[in-house]
């Protein structure tokens, strides 16, 4: 049984319930909060007895758990006064240079903070219900911790013209990675299908069927760290990836394919950089996978005016990069 009081909630295990999994038998003791929400309270130490938190690794004894229930989120984004680097605007459209650590819209984990929540307080009411609810004027979007150059719509009508764009792949968007290694040949095409890892869903890969058509141009800029035997692979390099399609990560799973991840990478950058490498990213910063949207080239959905923007890379891959060359 269960007593709420506030946003707390109290649960009373009976002694059938000792010994089994403690969300199991939080859940099984109350009706209102399932088993998969009760183990991501009981994670971010919403759950205590004895005014203790509990670990998920405990089994359930009897007699009573309280869980603190956070506030409900609001199902439409509010604006938040966040500091936007505002690269072009009108009255159909907006371009920004987002940094990274920066959503591109709410989601689980990170329901505020995003760039529609900027956008709304940057554009008012003008921005209300473009493209939904829940994405208002997002059109496409960069990894969280992905920096650079995005655009968004202030209107219907900028919205459809830049999803239709977008969907057919006529934009301009040129990224700079630092990569562990280098990939090889300097410049090549990468041509895949991108779908869900057989092996882990919350990752992309590479698959031989199935999957969405995926391609990278790519084109090495600078080696850096080139050992002196002859044949030797450099540390590490930065590399230019000009995208044709918009797969999720794409740029991130094709250069890990290419056995060159990206640096700083937690998902796809599998096995360790050097030693020297590694002492460069902590100097650095970088705290992110090295990568950043450089170019974004488009026709201007109302005016038909051609819009390009560049914008360098941010300070840690900027630092990264001039500690690199030092190797």
């Amino acid at each position: 049984m269960d007593d709420e009081t506030g946003d707390r909630l109290v649960v009373s295990i009976p002694a059938a319930g000792q010994g089994l999994r403690l969300d199991k038998a939080l859940a099984e003791a109350t009706h209102r909060l399932s088993r998969a929400r009760i183990q991501s309270l009981i994670e971010a130490g919403a759950v205590t007895r004895d005014g203790m938190a509990v670990s998920a690794k405990l089994k359930a004894v009897e007699g009573d758990y309280e869980i603190t229930l956070p506030p409900v989120a609001s199902a439409t984004p509010l604006p938040q006064a966040i500091p936007l680097t505002v690269l072009y605007e009108d009255a159909d459209l907006i371009v920004i240079d987002k940094p990274a650590g920066m959503a591109a819209h709410p989601a689980p984990g990170t329901p505020d903070g995003t760039l529609v929540n900027a956008l709304l307080a940057h554009c008012g009411d003008s921005l209300s219900g473009i493209g939904g609810v829940a994405r208002p004027g997002i059109v496409h979007r960069l990894d969280k911790d992905t920096s650079g150059v995005m655009v968004a719509a202030k209107t219907d009508r900028a919205h459809q013209g830049l999803s239709a764009l977008f969907a057919t792949h006529d934009i301009e968007r040129t990224y700079i990675a630092l990569t562990r290694g280098a990939p090889s040949p300097d410049r090549d095409r990468i041509e895949t299908r991108i779908g869900r890892s057989a092996h882990d869903r919350k990752k992309m890969a590479v698959l031989k069927a199935g999957g969405r058509e995926a391609i990278t141009d790519y084109r090495v800029e600078r080696k850096f760290a080139i050992p002196a035997r002859a044949g030797a692979a450099p540390l590490a390099a930065r590399v230019a990836c000009t995208l044709h399609t918009g797969r999720t990560h794409q740029i991130r799973v094709h250069m890990a394919s290419k056995g060159a991840p990206l640096l700083g990478d937690p998902v796809y950058g599998s096995g360790a950089p050097a030693q020297s490498v590694r002492a460069a990213m902590e100097e650095a910063g970088l705290a992110r996978q090295a990568l950043h949207a450089a170019v974004l080239g488009f026709i201007h959905p109302v005016t038909g005016e051609a819009l390009r923007f560049e914008t360098e890379p941010p300070e840690d891959m900027a630092t990264l990069e001039r500690l690199l060359s030092d190797l």
